[in-house]
């Protein structure tokens, strides 16, 4: 087995390295000079089971792109087998038609990834998890619960917790992890009666006088988890934190969080952490290299990666 990373998340793969206790494949993935991207793979994959570890996050076409050739690179070195390691999938959220003649991007990717030459993929919470079916190849869509389980029972045992959906999409995800900790969920319901009208948000659930924990897959402007915040607040909450598992934080996003009622964010270092994230004094990372190196180490010795979540 052998490990190589691109340049999207350095930290991360360096991380699995160490868990695995196996050196990273040495592998040269830079530019030329009008930006296209070049990958020189500088050992023998030949016959190897290779598992390249990059998220497509900002810049989400250019780390894309290092993935793709770095994966034509590998099949063309005669791999025995090469997994897409993507701790963040980019394009997630385009996962069906949201309107008349807007594309499938996500579906786009999937076809991309696999004619560039993997054998299989590798991935963390996925937005929607249909978007294993538009692989033609395995795919195995690992989860953060359990990872956020235990950072939640080590910080607030024994306290009266409710975990909330921040909208109605997301509440298979939270009521895995309220399942787990034995906790009750609530569902925050968003509505817009009309243009130009702020949106509503009902809260389904008892939250007066209970810590929250908001729980969501991505965290972009992070404008519904601040508003979702407010509102738990304004019906009583003692306290709320938010647990994601993609920290995006684009624009303003950071700054946002640290103004809200949010006491905490935790994200994962499933993308590289900008300053403002390492800096900020409510939003603080938790490492998923554990958990993708056992289910890297599995793969290769043809283990069962899904009862790591039994």
């Amino acid at each position: 087995m052998k490990i190589l990373t691109c340049n999207s998340n350095r930290p991360l793969a360096e991380a699995i390295s160490t868990y695995l206790n196996l050196p990273m494949t040495k592998a040269s993935v830079r530019r030329f000079s009008d930006m296209e991207v070049f990958v020189e793979i500088e050992e023998n994959v030949r016959g190897e089971d290779v598992f390249v570890i990059q998220s497509t996050s900002y810049p989400a076409n250019d780390n894309l792109m290092e993935l793709l050739v770095t994966l034509d690179a590998l099949k063309r070195s005669s791999t025995r087998r090469a997994t897409a390691v993507i701790p963040y999938y980019g394009y997630a959220r385009q996962d069906r038609k949201s309107a008349p003649r807007t594309p499938i991007s996500a579906k786009l990717v999937a076809n991309m990834i696999t004619v560039a030459g993997a054998d299989r993929v590798l991935t963390l919470d996925l937005h929607a998890g249909q978007i294993q079916g538009f692989f033609d190849i395995p795919t195995d869509n690992l989860f953060a619960a359990p990872v956020f389980v235990k950072d939640i029972k080590d910080r607030y045992n024994g306290e009266d917790l409710v975990i909330v959906s921040p909208d109605v999409g997301g509440v298979v995800r939270a009521r895995a992890i309220a399942r787990r900790l034995d906790a009750d969920l609530a569902i925050i319901d968003k509505r817009r009666e009309r243009a130009g009208v702020s949106e509503v948000m009902n809260i389904i659930g008892d939250v007066k006088g209970r810590r929250c924990i908001l729980v969501d897959d991505i965290v972009d402007s992070a404008g519904t988890l601040c508003n979702a915040a407010e509102a738990l607040i304004e019906a009583g909450a003692s306290a709320v934190s938010a647990y994601a598992t993609h920290g995006v934080l684009s624009g303003g996003a950071v700054a946002r969080v640290v103004s809200s009622p949010l006491e905490t964010l935790v994200i994962t270092d499933s993308i590289l952490a900008t300053e403002a994230v390492r800096v900020s004094r409510n939003v603080r990372q938790l490492t998923i290299a554990p958990l993708i190196g056992e289910a890297i180490q599995r793969i290769n010795e043809a283990r069962s990666v899904s009862s790591l979540f039994d």
